[in-house]
């Protein structure tokens, strides 16, 4: 059983949801949601009460739970440079509707630690895969609801794809976000290279040490460009930017984009995942897809994408000046995604 590691304050969250329920689930039809979300973060709304801890594989991974035990999984999946605050409003909304939700820290993040220093820091999108899957099995969850974006999306879209028996269904911002090295290799217009800076900044050793000096002023930016229209303050930014004080955390990040152009190798074990990978495998599970109206970050359009989800398929744009962190900047559609795809 895993056993509590941290206590905090409880920051309880006060969020209208269920007055809100109908609306959303209208706009749905019509692929696009309003959002009445372009407004400054609070940071004291939706902290964790209590972490946990759970050793999968070669890591201790450090999760936050809330709602029934007995309650239908969800596990809500961060991405990079942020953490699982994220989801500190999509949480308790999920909880309150007697899911069972799991959010936990990615290898290279918050308190999750390796438990050798001989475990090669690898941050491959098979490897972050393979760490979700070993979660459920070490929490003895034999299938749940993913929903993630950014790596946390791309995570989602390759348990989905590989183990779709484990994923029940799947909330995916930016749709399907599986790569491989050779479809890297082809070199994209220079406006769509620009936007991708900081992949090719991360490749050079200089990046590298730089990213190590300034990764919170690195983040912050990241969170500016990203979510151009996002008003959070400093003390929200520097709840997040606490887990970047991981010591593996440098290290996951410039493998996993030196990993994605080839410049840096992956363990051998994960070879066959990312044979079947390359290949972009359809995902066939019920699916949810949304995109900000605002995201900074690049993306790919919708249309791009949706051939690959064969199953019980919607896509929703959320309107309102909502960028890339799409589960912070609206807790209130993303949760309703997810209670909409685990009714698909």
């Amino acid at each position: 059983m895993p056993k509590h590691v941290q206590d905090g304050p409880v920051d309880p969250v006060r969020r209208r949801f269920i007055g809100t329920t109908a609306m959303i689930a209208a706009a749905a039809e019509l692929g696009v949601l309003p959002a009445a979300r372009a407004q400054p973060a609070k940071p004291s709304t939706g902290a964790f009460d209590r972490l946990r801890e759970v050793e999968t594989g070669p890591l201790s991974v450090s999760y936050a739970e809330s709602g029934p035990t007995d309650g239908p999984a969800v596990i809500l999946l961060h991405g990079w440079p942020y953490d699982i605050h994220s989801y500190a409003e999509v949480a308790p909304i999920l909880a309150a509707q007697g899911f069972r939700v799991i959010v936990p820290y990615l290898r290279g993040y918050g308190p999750t630690r390796f438990l050798s220093d001989q475990t090669p820091r690898n941050g491959q999108q098979a490897a972050l895969a393979a760490d979700a899957v070993a979660l459920m099995d070490a929490l003895q969850v034999q299938d749940a609801i993913l929903a993630g974006y950014d790596w946390g999306a791309r995570t989602a879209n390759i348990v989905a794809a590989l183990h779709p028996e484990r994923c029940r269904a799947m909330v995916s911002v930016s749709g399907y976000l599986i790569g491989s090295q050779a479809a890297n290799q082809k070199p994209l217009p220079p406006t769509a290279e620009l936007a991708w800076w900081y992949q090719f900044y991360f490749a050079t050793e200089r990046g590298q040490a730089g990213y190590r000096a300034n990764t919170r002023d690195f983040a912050r930016l990241i969170w500016r460009t990203a979510s151009p229209e996002w008003r959070f303050d400093d003390a929200t930014f520097e709840r997040s930017a606490d887990a970047f004080r991981n010591p593996d955390h440098v290290a996951i990040v410039i493998h996993n984009y030196r990993w994605r152009l080839g410049l840096a190798e992956g363990e051998p074990q994960f070879d066959g995942m990312e044979k079947v990978l390359a290949a972009a495998p359809a995902i066939s599970v019920p699916t949810i897809t949304l995109e900000g109206d605002a995201n900074g970050a690049p993306h790919p359009e919708p249309k791009a994408y949706a051939a690959k989800f064969v199953g019980k398929y919607q896509h929703r744009t959320i309107g309102g000046g909502i960028g890339h962190n799409l589960p912070q900047e609206a807790p209130d559609a993303f949760a309703q995604a997810v209670v909409d795809a685990s009714r698909m």
